[in-house]
C-alpha cells in the first residue's frame, strides 16, 4: 500500500495523545503470562507486534481475553506453559522474538520461532549464544537467523554474561531464561538500554537487583497484577519532532512514558535548540509519566554524543530528519544496532534523505547530515520503506517541510507498531491519501 502525506503543520496548538509503549505492552503480556493469578494491562498497545505476542502465549494455553481495550490474562504459572501445537509465530516483532526465547529456554519441550520476510534476515544468534550458555539447545538458519528451534530445560544454569552490544533485548532475554535457572544470572551493560524488564520482574514480585552496570535475576514465582502501560515515547517522538521543524507550531503529547533509559530523543532535541518542556510529571505503575510540549524553533546541527544512542535507538529514523532540517551538520555515532533493525535504518533513512536532496554520509556506526535549516525542500518523491514502520513515518513528517508530499511505500507497516497514526497527523494538519 502506498499512502502519500502532505501539508502543513497547523500553528494552533494542538494536543494529542499516542498509543501504549510497545516495550512495557510486550513485556506486561510475557510477565502475566507467566505469572500465578490474573493480571489486566490497561492501555496495552493492539498493534500487530504486541498482538503477535499474544497469540504466541495463547498457542502455550495461557488465557487471555480483550475487551475495551484491556488485556486481561489469567497466568499459566512459572510451569504452566505447554507445548505448542505449531510454530510460533512472531510476525514482524523483534522484542517478541528474542525475549520469547528466553521464555521458551527454560521450558520442558521443543518449540520453533519463526517470523515474516523481514523479521526472517535479523541476526538471532546475539541471544542463542547467551541461551545456548545456559543450557537450552537452539538451531538457527545457515545465516543465524529464524526460524529458531529450542530445546528448552527447566534447569538452566544461571550465568554472568557480560552484554557484547547495547542490547534491551539480549538483555531482557537472558534476564527472562534467569527465571528458570539454578544459581544466580547476572547481565553486565557497559552502557545503560531500557530496564523495563527488570523493573517490570520486580513489580511482578520476581528476585531481580541491579547494582550499577549489573543487572541479577534468580528463580522467582511471578504474581498477577494490573499494569497502566504509558503513552510510548517511540511514538511520541514523530510529532515531538514535527513541531520542532516547524517554526510556530506547538504539539503537546499527553501521558508519555518518560523512563530515564528512553529520554535520549528530549536530550538530542534540547540539544539542537529546540524547545522541549516536561510537565505535570508523575508516577503510573511504576513508570515516570508527563506531558510533553515541543515548540518549534530553528535548530542547530550537533554531534551527537554516542551514549546517548543506547537511549533513542528507536528514535533515530526521526531523529534524522530533525538533523535534515537544522542548521549546520549533525554527526551520529554509537548507533550500529540500526543497521540490524527492521531494515538497516541507517542506510535505509539515508537513501531517502538523499531523494529529498539532502546530504549525507554514511558511517559504520551513523551518519554525517548536512541539513537544509529553514528551506523547504522540494518533495514529490517515492520513499522505499523496506517495510519499517518507522522509516515510513519519519518522512510522513519530513512531508511538512516539503513543497509536494512524500510518498511512503508499503505504508501498511506503519500498524505494527502505531494505529492511529495517519488520524493524529491529519489533526496536525498532515492530510494522507491513497
Amino acid at each position: 500500500m502506498k499512502v502519500t502525506f502532505s501539508g502543513r503543520l497547523t500553528q494552533n496548538p494542538t494536543v494529542i495523545e499516542v498509543p501504549g509503549d510497545k516495550s512495557i505492552s510486550h513485556r506486561a503480556v510475557m510477565l502475566g503470562s507467566l505469572a500465578k493469578g490474573v493480571t489486566t494491562v490497561r492501555k496495552c498497545l493492539l498493534a500487530a507486534d504486541v498482538v503477535s505476542t499474544i497469540g504466541m502465549m495463547r498457542a502455550m494455553g495461557v488465557s487471555i481475553e480483550i475487551a475495551n481495550g484491556q488485556v486481561t490474562i489469567t497466568g499459566a504459572g512459572e510451569s504452566g506453559l505447554t507445548r505448542p501445537n505449531a510454530e510460533l509465530d512472531a510476525g514482524n516483532a523483534g522484542t517478541a522474538m528474542r525475549l520469547m526465547a528466553g521464555i521458551l529456554a527454560g521450558q520442558p519441550f521443543e518449540s520453533v520461532l519463526v517470523g515474516d520476510h523481514s523479521l526472517s534476515k535479523r541476526p538471532m544468534g546475539r541471544v542463542a549464544t547467551p541461551l545456548g550458555q545456559m543450557g537450552a539447545q537452539i538451531q538457527l538458519s545457515a545465516s543465524g537467523t529464524a526460524p529458531m528451534r529450542i530445546t528448552g530445560t527447566p534447569k538452566l544454569r544461571g550465568i554472568t554474561y557480560d552484554l557484547p552490544v547495547a542490547s534491551a533485548q539480549v538483555k531482557s532475554a537472558v534476564l527472562l531464561a534467569g527465571l528458570y535457572a539454578d544459581g544466580a544470572t547476572t547481565v553486565i551493560e557497559r552502557k545503560p538500554t531500557r530496564n523495563y524488564t527488570e523493573t517490570m520482574v520486580a513489580a511482578f514480585g520476581g528476585n531481580v537487583s541491579v547494582n550499577g552496570q549489573e543487572i541479577q535475576v534468580e528463580r522467582s514465582s511471578l504474581k498477577g497484577r494490573d499494569v497502566v502501560v504509558p503513552g510510548d515515547i517511540s511514538s511520541a517522538a514523530f510529532f515531538m519532532v514535527a513541531a520542532a521543524i516547524n517554526p510556530g507550531a506547538s504539539i503537546t503529547i499527553r501521558n508519555v512514558g518518560i523512563n530515564p533509559t528512553r529520554t535520549g530523543i528530549v536530550d538530542a532535541l534540547r540539544l539542537m535548540g529546540a524547545r522541549v518542556e516536561l510537565s505535570d510529571r508523575r508516577s503510573s505503575g511504576g513508570e515516570e509519566v508527563a506531558d510533553i510540549t515541543v515548540t518549534g524553533a530553528e535548530l542547530s546541527g550537533i554531534e551527537l554524543d554516542a551514549d546517548i544512542a543506547p537511549r533513542m535507538i528507536d528514535e533515530f529514523p526521526v531523529f534524522f530528519i530533525a538533523a535534515a532540517f537544522a542548521n549546520g551538520t549533525t554527526v551520529v555515532r554509537g548507533a550500529e544496532e540500526l543497521r540490524v533493525k527492521e531494515s538497516d535504518r541507517i542506510e535505509t533513512m539515508l537513501v531517502g534523505l538523499r531523494q529529498l536532496g539532502v546530504v549525507v554520509e554514511s558511517k559504520p556506526d551513523g551518519a554525517v547530515i548536512s541539513g537544509v535549516g529553514s528551506r523547504m525542500l522540494k518533495g514529490g518523491v517515492s520513499i522505499e520503506t523496506a517495510y519499517d514502520h518507522r522509516i515510513g513515518m519519519a518522512f510522513a513528517i519530513a512531508s511538512s517541510r516539503c513543497e509536494d508530499g512524500i510518498t511512503v511505500v508499503d505504508a501498511e507497516a506503519i500498524g505494527t507498531s502505531f494505529p492511529g497514526f495517519g488520524d493524529l497527523c491529519a489533526g496536525c494538519g498532515l492530510a494522507s491519501s491513497q
